[in-house]
């Protein structure tokens, strides 16, 4: 498989990460949005959205990275199911890391980083075993053009905000693109390409230390 979705990563701390998608929707707050009422034609499209991403334990993949002031930079992605993401950037300090309970956020140069329980944010769903996304998520917009479908979700369990879009090619069956846009409506996308399904990755990939004692190496 060749050219996939875009994944994104985001949350917090004015860093915005994405784990994925795109589409117009715009200005919505932090909290929680009322779920649309879905027609069962709508409901069997973002299950196929949730069985796309059931279909992989472990993936590795080049992406690169637009954030929301249009800077490009790119790297290697992993993930390795339940619960362990990497995004390794080249050229930039910034290293993204899950290692299943805790989400680090570090900035290798100076050592220093924050850390934010896995649970409460957007990328939970991209590393969890399996994912139902009509009931974890409320589902707040929907659109279908082209052979597309773009889903707008808002994680019920995820106390940062924000929302994320899934733009889904009914054709090749696979997520094109996918959008972290934060409570402010900044948002981050990720392209991949050279994507690899399965295979095992050293556990050391997935281990976000940081420096607590305020001291610079």
């Amino acid at each position: 498989m060749d050219v996939m979705r875009n994944l994104m990563r985001n949350l917090a701390l004015g860093l915005i990460l994405a784990v994925a998608t795109l589409a117009p929707v715009a200005g919505f707050a932090a909290n929680q949005m009322a779920p649309l009422t879905l027609t069962a034609d709508q409901q069997q499209a973002v299950k196929r959205i949730s069985d796309y991403l059931n279909s992989y334990q472990s993936m590795k993949a080049k992406f690169n990275q637009v954030s929301p002031r249009g800077v490009v930079t790119s790297g290697i992605l992993y993930i390795s199911k339940p619960g362990k993401l990497r995004f390794d950037y080249a050229n930039n300090p910034l290293l993204i890391v899950a290692d299943g309970r805790w989400l680090t956020i570090k900035d290798r140069v100076r050592d220093r980083g924050d850390q934010f329980p896995l649970s409460s944010t957007p990328l939970r769903l991209v590393v969890a075993p399996q994912v139902d996304l009509l009931a974890e998520t409320n589902v707040i917009g929907f659109d279908s053009h082209d052979g597309i479908t773009s889903v707008t979700v808002q994680d019920r369990k995820s106390s940062i905000g924000g929302y994320i879009i899934l733009m889904f090619d009914e054709k090749l069956k696979q997520l094109q693109q996918w959008v972290a846009v934060d409570g402010k409506d900044r948002r981050t996308t990720v392209q991949l390409s050279s994507v690899e399904f399965g295979g095992k990755f050293d556990p050391k990939l997935f281990i976000g230390e940081i420096n607590r004692d305020g001291k610079q190496p």
